[in-house]
């Protein structure tokens, strides 16, 4: 998902493994978690924000490694680390036990891979700004600790500098891009991706003074480093604009080894020409079906309209402000959960759900609305959050333009079963609550195995919403659909980016914001990641399906629904095997 496997875990939904008081973790997962340490420990040493982020005590006043020779040193620790995992698996007997450490290894080697090629083919371009702006963030949330608080003065004073043994960050930056600018077949970052950077850096510096005041630390040492901040930040920009920019590139595409890359570690298993068969198919059935049930919509709203796109765009007048998103979508979850409850879908957590609306830092960060997972690692009741966005601040173009596909009333409902309950927030509170190894966990992370199920809870939830809720859902996946089919063509050069706009835009029906956000993600922002949506989606129903022939009038929807949230972040092959060898057997067992 992004080029180091800390921030894949660590953008928008990480996730790490529990040993919470709540949990009660068979032997084999505290086995597990024991050499999970091997890696974890590496990954922490070079990303000390990743971290922080899952809950791993003693790395909150350090900051990222960006010191010369960081792709030799990290590409050493991370061999040693998967040597150390291969020996355990060697010895190892027990089958779960062995299954994490083959994910682990898998992990190790992936991430081993991810520095060869970038290292082959790209100049090391850093995003300062944001990388500071994660780190405070981290530590300046009102569910950590107050205790770690403090945590983040310390971490922006060796950011900046003002700490023992500590280089500004903006300086390694530079330090890594000059050491490299020499060689002339590395491609330089996509000039679109540079100047939304460029334009976001004030958001994060804003963001962080916010976080400071509303925490109190904006001391005298605390406005000193701020300071400093503020103005490595812009001498940064301003070598970005005089130095990077010469050598950016107009054109978005990566070479091909490294965007395959991408989509296998997202979790695709399959050549980007299948997956864009299947989802063009997909895309035609659901605008059929969107088609259909326009009528039906329309007549219950009392609209006059038979297309769809006008009925959606009807349906999107019914916006709500600011103050009116959470309590509306507050009350949507109270429907969704009296839903789940009576009709046995899934177990709910125990703690309850809890959403804001982000700040203009975060949107400029991650536009879209998003899960904002706890920490799963020595949890003291952190609740995961999910975050609402109004808008698009980082398009760098019309900054006052909001979003209007996640603020009418009908997008609730399908937005909610995904990022809240039964979709990530069930997840990860499942983590937190049951105990899920950090292998299972953490490192089976990829968008696949996490975002299959969020769309399979949408699915789950779809019969069950009023018509216009159903018809958001449609064209949310409409979306997943068109995603599958145009992230590819965009990377291979079969579509222009004007047209894919055009697909999303009239076809779709989203925003100019949420289109533009969209294009961003598939070209620069994260190429290939916005693919995993549709296909894990798909190998998830399948495997539902595959169980309910085995099992016949034996299949109970809620036992499958739990047995699937508690292997964890397991990835496709390994949870339709945890299923047919364990789930199956159970149930044929039963009465």
């Amino acid at each position: 998902m992004r080029k180091t496997l800390a921030l894949a875990l660590a953008a928008t939904l990480a996730a790490a493994g529990s040993l919470h008081a709540q949990a009660a973790p068979a032997s084999w997962v505290q086995r597990s978690n024991a050499d999970a340490k091997v890696l974890l420990d590496t990954i922490a040493r070079f990303s000390p924000e990743f971290a922080t982020q899952v809950g791993l005590p003693g790395y909150d006043t350090k900051v990222s490694d960006l010191k010369p020779g960081i792709d030799a040193r990290s590409r050493a620790a991370l061999v040693d680390a998967k040597g150390k995992l291969e020996k355990l698996l060697a010895t190892e007997k027990d089958p779960n036990v062995r299954e994490d450490l083959q994910i682990m290894i898998e992990a190790a080697a992936e991430q081993i891979e991810g520095i060869d090629l970038n290292r082959k083919y790209l100049l090391p371009y850093n995003d300062i700004g944001s990388l500071v702006f994660s780190g405070e963030f981290a530590l300046l949330k009102d569910d950590v600790d107050a205790k770690r608080r403090p945590a983040a003065l310390k971490r922006l004073q060796c950011y900046v500098g003002k700490a023992p043994g500590c280089t500004p960050v903006t300086d390694e930056a530079k330090a890594l891009m000059v050491a490299r600018l020499g060689d002339k077949s590395l491609l330089g970052p996509y000039k679109g991706e540079v100047e939304q950077k460029l334009a976001n850096t004030p958001r994060y510096v804003e963001g962080i003074r916010k976080l400071f005041a509303k925490y109190k630390l904006d001391t005298p040492e605390g406005k000193a480093a701020l300071d400093a901040l503020d103005k490595q930040l812009a001498d940064y920009d301003a070598w970005v604009r005089s130095t990077v920019l010469p050598r950016a590139r107009a054109d978005f595409r990566l070479p091909e080894p490294l965007y395959a890359y991408n989509l296998k570690q997202v979790g695709i298993d399959i050549p980007p020409e299948q997956l864009m068969k299947q989802a063009e198919l997909e895309f035609m059935e659901l605008r059929g079906m969107m088609q259909t049930m326009a009528p039906v919509v329309a007549k219950a709203e009392g609209f006059d309209a038979t297309d769809y796109r006008d009925v959606l765009k009807a349906l999107k007048k019914q916006q709500l402000s600011r103050d009116q998103v959470e309590p509306w979508y507050h009350e949507v979850l109270g429907h969704i959960e009296d839903t789940i409850r009576d009709k046995g879908i899934v177990t709910l957590p125990r703690r309850q759900m809890q959403m804001r609306v982000a700040s203009e830092a975060e949107a400029a960060q991650v536009p879209a609305p998003h899960m904002d997972p706890p920490p799963f690692l020595n949890n003291h009741g952190e609740r995961g959050t999910f975050v609402l966005t109004m808008g698009n601040p980082g398009n760098g173009k019309d900054n006052s333009q909001a979003y209007d596909d996640f603020t009418f009333k009908a997008a609730a409902w399908t937005l909610t079963a995904h990022e809240g309950r039964p979709g990530h927030e069930l997840q990860f509170a499942a983590m937190v609550e049951r105990g899920v190894s950090l292998a299972r966990s953490l490192f089976a992370f990829n968008s696949v195995n996490v975002e299959g199920w969020a769309l399979y809870a949408e699915s789950e939830m779809l019969p069950y919403e009023p018509p216009a809720g159903q018809f958001a859902a449609l064209q949310a996946r409409l979306m997943r659909a068109a995603r599958a089919y145009l992230d590819p063509m965009l990377n291979l050069g079969l579509i222009t980016r004007e047209r894919a706009h055009d697909v999303l835009v009239h076809d779709v029906g989203l925003s100019e914001a949420l289109a533009r956000e969209e294009l961003d993600r598939y070209t620069f922002d994260s190429p290939g990641q916005a693919t995993a949506y549709f296909y894990g989606y798909l190998r998830l129903q399948q495997l539902r399906l595959q169980t309910e022939l085995a099992l016949g009038d034996r299949f109970d929807r809620k036992a499958f629904n739990d047995f699937v949230i508690g292997q964890g972040l397991l990835p496709p092959a390994q949870l339709a095997e945890a299923v047919q060898t364990q789930f199956v057997p159970q149930q044929k067992q039963k009465k």
